[in-house]
This record gives structure tokens, C-alpha cells and sequence, in this order.
């Protein structure tokens, strides 16, 4: 595997251009994210730099951009919330929440280096749907607070749900007016402004400028009472140590696994979506690695956890980006702004952050999925609202176990149901099994004697209760005949029962032929011991033939020792 990601210089143009422009997108974003989290905003500018930087050099998309998102983000609240109430100490709270970045980020360099890229997005798309929809309903609930002016209230989703009425009857007007203007900046300039323009006026950059100058010009008068981010001092981030409690470390490793499982599903799905735009193919494991060393050096260094960006991958590769360069030439930019441009900053509105927070939040909801799910599968619908009810109100990981739990009950179910009626125990011609005009013959010679025991399909756990229920047609036989030629897989517990029909008949004093048993499915037979119990001679490669010596067997014409 190459260390370092896909990087040339004969896309070039492409690239700068995709990086300036995903750079001018990241700004507000980070800014916005930064605040909302909790650990203001330098926590997400070094996360855009630091996140982006080191996994477009080690990752294994090289058109993606990474930095905070919002899902990432709202974890990240809740991680900062309860590490600081935890510990009753806002500062040793922080710098444990960056402690859990870095944890978070060694979790996805293992699941990188395990290779466990190709499942880490196996799951349900009700699940993903509920989930990701939860997570934009939490972020729009958080930033009501700050959208109407007002501190947020303690508690997260059920203390600003609580404390609504007080935020409604305390509402600052200059406040709403900005957070309005940027929703509606942010919705508009999609529609209004001509296509070739849109990717030189971003509509959260266009938003945060106008909504900063207005606010500048109309509210700058001290009472106006409008909070703004203040001044962000400029120069390289400090090194943060890790900081952890032995009483607090199991707390802190179910956050950094929650916040390193979704930042391999934001970033692998985002993944996905480029190599669609690209028409490459990504490198699930390189990604991972890169997504974790980002996590791991934007913790060290105070940033918030990161994963791909869709809006600012999809900018990237719609400007010409096409290597891990254009993610390289963004965080330079952003590392620039940082050093020299992050005291401009200091009279952004918190409202204006806010709308764009809520906006993004609002983008999260999975709206096309939400108005057609119940024409698609009324129990597909169900895991859905009840993800998104367990993510908002109760637990994300709760939310994602339960939810993949259920999802896979139900499909387990139905393929249980499906491969149990290709279980078939016939003593006669029987339609629904395909028999040639010679078997159907040598079994109505058998006078229901004889038993075709006929599987097909891969045989797992759940098909057992179907072979034991078929298993009752022994009782009359006096040769049985397991046809397996159509079982390409074979599960431990339908092995069981196949051996348990084979013990009854050998106890009934029937004789036992095998036919077609190959692959994985003769090796499961063989180490459960099968092979001892049946001569050698009863194991065919062709049901007639099975079925010619069946008869000869019952006709007196073959001796066999079972």
C-alpha cells in the first residue's frame, strides 16, 4: 500500500481552483461548527486545517475534503457537555474532549489497518436514514438558542425543548433578523444567481459577509446587546496533551468509538459520492487511516473531529479538482487565514453562525426519504422513525444498535421464510422440484418408501426450524436421500439438523445416500463427522443414481451396512 495519497501536479489548475473554492466554503462552516460545538471558533479552524490536510495526504480518496460536519459536530456537543459537567470544570472538560478526538481517531487508524473499510457502511439505509436524520434534527434544536439571540440553555435537546417558551417570550430581534437574512442568503443564492456564478458565490461566505457588514452598520451600537464571536488570536495552535480520569476513561472510550464509527460512515458514504462525480474507485482502509491520523493530530492540537464533507467534496471536483493536491492547496489557505486574517473574525454575529448551523442541520434531514419511506416497506419506515427518535431523545449508539439489531431480525426473517420453502421432503413426483421422467418413475417405484430430501440455496441458522419440521416424514421411510447438490453454503445450526435427520434414520435402520455435497458445505458435513456414519459408496454425485440403488435396496437387490 503507497503511504501518501494519489498526488501530482498534471491536474494542477484543476486542483488550485478546487481548493480555493473548497477553502472559501470551509470558513464559515468551521466557524460555524466551531461555535456550535462548544469549544469555539479555533477549534474548528484548526480542525478544517489539520483534519483536511493530513487525510487528504494519507487517505485514500483523493478528491475528498474533509473537516468538522455537522454530524461529527453534534457529537462533539455532546461530548463537551457531558465530559464538563462530568468533571465540574469547564477547561479540564475541553481539553478531555479533545482527549477524545484523538481517541476516536486511533479507533479509525485500527479499524483502517484491520481492514474493516468494506463494512463499516453495511448497514441498513433505514438505519443511516434514521440516524442521519436524528442528528440534523439535534443540530436544528441546538441552534435555537443562539438563532433567537439567546445563550443556550443547559441540558442539550431536552433543556432547549424545556426552556423553549422562555426563548420565544425573550426573543432578540436584531438577533433573529441576521440568522433569518443568512437562511434565506443561504436558500436564495442557489435559485437566483446564474449558474456559471455559483461557484465563485458561495452561499454560506456570502451570507457570513453580508450578515457580519449589516450587522456592523445597523446593530453596532452597544445596545444592541448582539453577541459576535470576539477576537481570535492569530498564530500556530499549541500542543494539547492527552488529559483523562481513571473514573472517566470508560465515558470517554463509548465517545471516542461513537465519534470514530460515525466519522468512518460520514466519510465513506461522502467516499462513495465522489467516486460517482470522479468515476474512480476509493480505498476504504487508506481512507480510514487518513480520517484517523486528522482525528488523532486535530485533537493533539485542539481542533474538533472531522470526516468528508459532501458539499465541499462535490465544490472541489465540480471546480477541477481531481487529486489529493486540491485538499492540500485548502489547508494551506485556511492554515493562512488562521495565522493572519483570524482577528477579521471578531465582529461575526453568533446569529449569523447559527443560521448557518440550522441550515445544515436542516440538509442533514433526509427529506426525499422521509415522504416516500412508508409507499417502500411500512416496517422499513418503523426502524426509521424509531432511529431517529432513539438518536434525538435517547442515545446515538443506542439509536444505531437497536436499529441495525431490528433491521436485521426482520431480514433475517424474511430470508428464512424464503430459503425454508426450498426445503422439500417428497416421497412421490412433486412439481415444485424439477425431477426427470427416469426419478419420477424410480420414486413412485419406492411406494412412498423412499424419502428425497431436497435442500437448495444457502442454508442458514434460521432454515433449521425447516429442515426439523420436514424431518418428521422419516417416521415411514426405509431409504433416505439428501440431496445437498444445490447448497452452496451450509450454516452451523442447518448442519445440526441435518445431522440430527441423519441420526434418526440411522436409528429407523434406513439407508442414507448423500448426493452433491461439495465445497464448504462437504467440509461442514465432514467435521461434524458425517462421512463415518454412511459407507463411502452412498455418497453420489447424482440423485437417479441415488435413487436406482434406493430401489434396489428396498427390491433386495443391494446390501449396505449402515
Amino acid at each position: 500500500m503507497q503511504i501518501t495519497n494519489q498526488i501530482n501536479f498534471r491536474h494542477f489548475r484543476g486542483d488550485l481552483f478546487g481548493g480555493i473554492t473548497a477553502a472559501v466554503i470551509a470558513l464559515p462552516m468551521a466557524l460555524a461548527f466551531g461555535v456550535a460545538s462548544g469549544a469555539g471558533p479555533t477549534a474548528g479552524l484548526y480542525g478544517a486545517v489539520i483534519v483536511g490536510f493530513f487525510a487528504a495526504l494519507f487517505g485514500g480518496t483523493p478528491t475528498l475534503i474533509s473537516e468538522p460536519t455537522g454530524p461529527m459536530t453534534v457529537i462533539m456537543t455532546a461530548v463537551i457537555a457531558n465530559l464538563t459537567t462530568a468533571v465540574d470544570d469547564p477547561d479540564k472538560g475541553l481539553a478531555m474532549a479533545f482527549t477524545v478526538v484523538m481517541m476516536a481517531g486511533v479507533f479509525q487508524i485500527l479499524f483502517g489497518v484491520l481492514r474493516l473499510g468494506k463494512y463499516v457502511t453495511l448497514m441498513p439505509y433505514t438505519v443511516i436514514s434514521g440516524f442521519m436524520s436524528g442528528i440534523g434534527i439535534i443540530l436544528v434544536i441546538l441552534q435555537l438558542a443562539p438563532f433567537l439571540g439567546q445563550k443556550a440553555p443547559k441540558g442539550g435537546v431536552l433543556g432547549t425543548l424545556g426552556a423553549l417558551p422562555d426563548l420565544l417570550s425573550n426573543i432578540n430581534l436584531a438577533a433573529l433578523a441576521l440568522s433569518g437574512l443568512t437562511v434565506a442568503v443561504i436558500v436564495l443564492i442557489p435559485i437566483v444567481v446564474p449558474t456559471q456564478l455559483k461557484k465563485w458565490l458561495p452561499p454560506q461566505l456570502v451570507a457570513l459577509l453580508l450578515g457580519t457588514l449589516i450587522s456592523v452598520w445597523f446593530f453596532s451600537d452597544s445596545g444592541t446587546n448582539l453577541d459576535r464571536i470576539g477576537v481570535i488570536e492569530a498564530g500556530l495552535p499549541t500542543l494539547r496533551m492527552p488529559v483523562f480520569t481513571g473514573s472517566e476513561l470508560q465515558l470517554m472510550l463509548v465517545d471516542a468509538l461513537i465519534l470514530g464509527v460515525l466519522g468512518c460512515i460520514d466519510a465513506l458514504l461522502t467516499s462513495v459520492v465522489a467516486d460517482s462525480l470522479t468515476r474512480t474507485e476509493h480505498n476504504s482502509n487508506k481512507e480510514l487511516i487518513g480520517q484517523g491520523l486528522g482525528n488523532l493530530f486535530s485533537g493533539l492540537f485542539g481542533g474538533l473531529a472531522g470526516a468528508g464533507a459532501t458539499m465541499g467534496t462535490v465544490v472541489n471536483i465540480q471546480t477541477g479538482g481531481r487529486t489529493a493536491l486540491s485538499g492540500l492547496i485548502r489547508a494551506m489557505i485556511l492554515m493562512a487565514v488562521v495565522l493572519w486574517a483570524a482577528p477579521l473574525t471578531q465582529n461575526i454575529p453568533l446569529a449569523v453562525l447559527a443560521g448557518i448551523a440550522l441550515k445544515v442541520g436542516i440538509d442533514i434531514i433526509d427529506w426525499d426519504f422521509l415522504k416516500r419511506a412508508h409507499q417502500v416497506s411500512w416496517k422499513g419506515t418503523a426502524i426509521m422513525y424509531g432511529v431517529i427518535a432513539l438518536t434525538v431523545f435517547v442515545d446515538l449508539m443506542v439509536a444505531v444498535g437497536i436499529g441495525i439489531f431490528i433491521a436485521n431480525i426482520l431480514t433475517i426473517d424474511r430470508l428464512t421464510m424464503l430459503q425454508s420453502k426450498s426445503v422439500k421432503a417428497i416421497t412421490d413426483a412433486d412439481d415444485e422440484i424439477h425431477l426427470t421422467n427416469e426419478e419420477k418413475k424410480l420414486l413412485d417405484q419406492g411406494q412412498g418408501r423412499i424419502l428425497l430430501f431436497h435442500l437448495s440455496g444457502p442454508m442458514i441458522f434460521g432454515v433449521a426450524k425447516a429442515i426439523s419440521r420436514e424431518q418428521k416424514a422419516l417416521k415411514y421411510c426405509e431409504a433416505l436421500i439428501l440431496d445437498l447438490s444445490d447448497v452452496p453454503h451450509m450454516g452451523v445450526t442447518s448442519s445440526l439438523s441435518i445431522e440430527n435427520a441423519i441420526q434418526e434414520a440411522l436409528e429407523k435402520g434406513c439407508s442414507i445416500f448423500i448426493v452433491g455435497a461439495a465445497g464448504q458445505t462437504k467440509r461442514r458435513l465432514g467435521k461434524l463427522g458425517v462421512w463415518e456414519q454412511i459407507p463411502p459408496q452412498n455418497f453420489l454425485a447424482d440423485r437417479a443414481e441415488a435413487l436406482r440403488q434406493s430401489v434396489a435396496i428396498l427390491d433386495g437387490g443391494y446390501a449396505t451396512s449402515n
